[in-house]
């Protein structure tokens, strides 16, 4: 077997609309297609990521909560790339998002920091 890259990253939001409007106006990513599955109660909505489909959005009745902190087992987060930390910050602080302290990666001596979505998803911007 061949891994040749990650496809896809599924997330799954307990306010679809909430989360539709933080991924696209507040990240930035664009909307590839948006259907709705009637038979499921469910949107399912694909984001791009600089132009390269890598996340789905999901919506379901009621979903379960899930243990999101940093040090739970299962996916740790979801890591950005980005060209600056402090200009993201910026952004990000204007649409009322909290970051973390921006902080330095002791290994690569590049900067990042954290912030969560609506659901309390972790989520980093790492600088390139």
């Amino acid at each position: 077997m061949k891994l040749k890259r990650i496809h896809h990253i599924a997330i799954i939001c307990s306010n679809y609309e909430v989360s539709k409007c933080f991924y696209t106006e507040v990240l930035g990513l664009t909307i590839q297609q948006e259907v709705y599955r009637e038979e499921r109660q469910s949107y399912k909505l694909d984001l791009a990521v600089d132009g390269l489909y890598q996340i789905e959005l999901f919506s379901f009745p009621d979903p379960p909560a899930r243990v999101s902190r940093p040090e739970a087992a299962g996916l740790r987060h979801l890591a950005f790339e980005v060209d600056s930390v402090e200009q993201s910050v910026e952004h990000l602080s204007l649409h009322g998002v909290v970051t973390e302290p921006i902080r330095v990666d002791e290994f690569t001596g590049k900067k990042f920091t954290f912030f969560s979505d609506p659901d309390g998803l972790p989520i980093e911007m790492y600088e390139v």
